[in-house]
């Protein structure tokens, strides 16, 4: 399978937003990416495993799984499903009232799964968004942001972020995270990525730390690592396309890279996992 051939899935077409029970005849799917959408998998009921990047996760119900549009994932279940899913497009994200729904989202997004803690609030938020939805029109508008916000608000099991302290950190940090999920062509170069912010290095840098503990160069690794790990596992590419496209001009470089951020050479990842 050549990097062409991984499979892209787009279950929400034109719409900005879709809110779905889940199918219960759903048991084994192929490895596969979304077409440029973030998905929020719920289930009361079910067993078996869901593998993100590589990575396998029990189904223990009742569960929350967060896949960003970058990452590849697969099922493997083995009794019938339960549940609910939500299908967003960074579009709705864009328009709605509610910045803060952007800050719950690159939140979620930071993990893969959660247990939920509250299963009847969690379902009953998601039953309001199916009234709230219509196949034919989507289900934009204040009401779905502000059952959206709550249900995030809810899995991640915090108190909705405040205004106050430093939004323009914040949007900075957000704003790095979008760039490096949305784009096509990743870049080592966290220059690059501030010039784009019209930001410095040095900023950007204080910011992610702020944030998230990390460095901005550590953010970016974590983005080129699963990107290499993924070409890597569906894809046939060679070691050195893989860096080649990964902005690497050095193949050794890549290898030493990798290594270092995983403990294995690419060849090897390849091989044992």
């Amino acid at each position: 399978m050549n990097e062409q051939q991984l499979p892209v899935k787009d279950k929400i077409l034109e719409k900005t937003i879709k809110v779905a029970p889940f199918r219960k005849d759903i048991r084994k799917t192929v490895a596969h990416r979304h077409n440029s959408y973030f998905e929020l998998i719920y289930l009361s009921e079910g067993t078996g495993n869901h593998t993100i990047d590589s990575v396998q996760y029990p189904i223990t119900p009742p569960i929350a799984f967060f896949i960003r549009h970058e990452q590849t994932h697969h099922w493997e279940l083995e009794t019938e499903p339960e549940g609910f899913v939500l299908i967003l497009k960074w579009k709705f994200v864009e328009d709605c009232l509610d910045k803060q729904l952007h800050r719950l989202l690159i939140q979620v997004g930071a993990t893969a799964c959660t247990s939920v803690s509250d299963p009847s609030t969690v379902e009953t938020l998601f039953e309001l968004m199916l009234r709230e939805y219509s196949p034919e029109l989507g289900g934009s508008g204040p009401v779905m942001e502000g059952l959206l916000k709550a249900l995030l608000a809810k899995l991640v099991d915090t108190p909705l972020p405040h205004e106050q302290g430093k939004p323009y950190s914040q949007g900075l940090f957000q704003g790095y995270q979008e760039l490096l999920s949305h784009s096509k062509t990743l870049k080592n170069n966290v220059t690059y990525y501030a010039e784009l912010l019209n930001t410095t290095p040095q900023n950007l840098n204080t910011v992610c730390r702020k944030a998230v503990g990390q460095t901005a160069t550590g953010v970016l690794a974590n983005f080129i690592v699963n990107e290499a790990k993924r070409l890597l596992l569906y894809t046939e590419l060679s070691v050195s396309a893989v860096a080649t496209s990964l902005d690497f001009k050095d193949n050794s470089h890549f290898i030493k890279y990798f290594k270092r951020h995983t403990g294995q050479t690419p060849a090897t990842f390849r091989t044992i996992v």
